[in-house]
C-alpha cells in the first residue's frame, strides 16, 4: 500500500499560509483598541483566563480549512500495486542413477557420488521458480520418485530419501530414459528437458538407449546427459564376508559414447563431472541453457482521498461563523 499526490504541485500553495498568518498578526496588533472602565474591578471580572485568544480562534479555523482544501487540490490518494505474471514453463524431469556403483567417493573425499549429486541437484532445485520438476531413480529398472510438480518441498523431499540398494542393482539407461519420456508425454509445457546423470554403462534392460533417444526426439524432449566420475581408476569400497568395508581399486566406465549421441539425437549436450565442482558448473550451465521466459504485467489500483480532507472544511466553516458571532465575538 503506497500513499501520495497525484497533483502535488498544488501544496506550494500551503506556503501562502505563512505570510496571511503574519499579515493578520500585524494587522490585530494595530487594530488593538482602548475602553475606559469606571474601575479596575469591572476590568478584572471581564478578563477572564484564556479570553485573550479567543479572538484568533477564527482566523486559525480559516487557515485550517484553507490548509485542507490546498491539501484536496494535491488529490492524496492510495494505491495498491497488482501483478499479473505469466509464464512459459519448462517442465523438467531429473534422471539420477542410484547403482550401488555411486558409492565412490571421487567426485568430493568423505562423501560418495550419490550424496555430491543430491547436494548439486537440491540446489539445482532451488534455482527454479516457475517450472515444473520430476525425479526418476533407477539402477537395473527406473522408478518414478517424483512426477514433474511445483511443489519443490516434495521434490526435495523424495531427492534426499535417495539412496543405493532400493532397486536392483545395474544400470538401464535405456530403460530409464525411456520412462523419464514417458512423464513428460502428456506435457503442454512450451519445452520439455530431461538432464540424466549416471556413472556407468547400460547393462540392464529391454530398451536400447539410442532407442529411447529417438523416442524422446519424436517427442520434442530435449536431454542433457552427465557421466560423473573420476578418469582412469577409483577406490570403491565393498563389504567382506565378516561385514568389514575394505576398498578395492576398480576401473570407471561411462559410456560417453552413448551418452554423447543421445545428447546430439534429442539436441541436449554432453558433459563429464570429475570433481563436486565440475558437476556443480554443469547444473549451473544446464540452469542458464534452460530458463522460462516470464512476463511480469503491473497494475496499480488508487483511492482517492480528497473527500477525507474537503469535508472537514465545511464544519470549520460552520464553526468559524458560530464562534464569530458568540464567544469570539470582537468589538469594533
Amino acid at each position: 500500500m503506497t500513499r501520495e499526490f497525484a497533483s502535488s504541485d498544488f501544496l506550494y500553495l500551503l506556503l501562502i499560509l505563512v505570510p496571511l498568518v503574519l499579515i493578520y498578526l500585524r494587522w490585530r496588533v494595530k487594530r488593538q483598541r482602548s475602553l475606559r472602565y469606571p474601575d479596575l474591578a469591572t476590568v478584572s471580572r471581564v478578563n477572564t483566563s484564556g479570553a485573550g485568544y479567543l479572538p484568533h480562534i477564527p482566523f486559525a479555523l480559516r487557515v485550517l480549512a484553507l490548509a485542507l482544501i490546498i491539501i484536496a487540490l494535491a488529490r492524496p490518494r492510495s494505491g495498491s500495486t497488482l501483478e499479473e505474471t505469466s509464464s512459459e514453463g519448462i517442465d523438467i524431469v531429473l534422471t539420477v542413477d542410484v547403482s550401488t556403483s555411486m558409492q565412490a567417493q571421487d567426485l568430493k573425499r568423505g562423501s560418495s557420488r550419490l550424496d555430491v549429486v543430491k547436494e548439486v541437484v537440491d540446489g539445482f532445485v532451488d534455482n527454479r521458480k516457475h517450472d515444473r520438476m520430476g525425479l526418476v531413480a533407477f539402477a537395473a529398472h527406473a522408478v518414478t520418485r517424483c512426477p514433474p510438480t511445483l511443489d519443490y518441498r516434495i521434490l526435495k523431499k523424495q531427492l534426499s530419501d535417495l539412496e543405493m540398494g532400493q532397486i536392483e542393482d545395474g544400470t538401464a539407461i535405456g530403460v530409464a530414459l525411456a520412462s523419464s519420456v514417458n512423464r513428460l508425454r502428456n506435457s503442454k509445457a512450451e519445452s520439455r528437458v530431461i538432464v540424466l546423470l549416471t556413472d556407468g554403462m547400460n547393462n540392464r534392460g529391454a530398451i536400447d538407449p539410442v532407442t529411447a533417444a529417438r523416442v524422446a526426439e519424436a517427442q520434442s524432449v530435449k536431454v542433457y546427459t552427465i557421466g560423473a566420475g573420476t578418469r582412469g581408476t577409483v577406490r570403491m569400497p565393498v563389504k567382506d564376508a565378516f561385514g568389514r568395508t575394505r576398498y578395492v581399486n576398480q576401473p570407471v566406465e561411462i559410456d560417453e559414447k552413448i551418452l554423447k549421441e543421445i545428447a546430439d539425437i534429442t539436441g541436449g549436450k554432453y558433459f563429464r563431472a570429475t570433481r563436486a565442482g565440475e558437476l556443480q558448473q554443469i547444473y549451473r550451465e544446464i540452469d542458464s541453457m534452460e530458463k522460462t521466459r516470464i512476463e511480469v504485467r503491473q497494475y496499480k489500483r488508487y483511492r482517492e482521498l480528497f473527500a477525507f480532507f474537503l469535508l472537514p472544511v465545511i464544519g470549520l466553516i460552520l464553526l468559524e461563523q458560530l464562534l464569530a458571532e458568540t464567544r469570539c465575538r470582537t468589538l469594533p
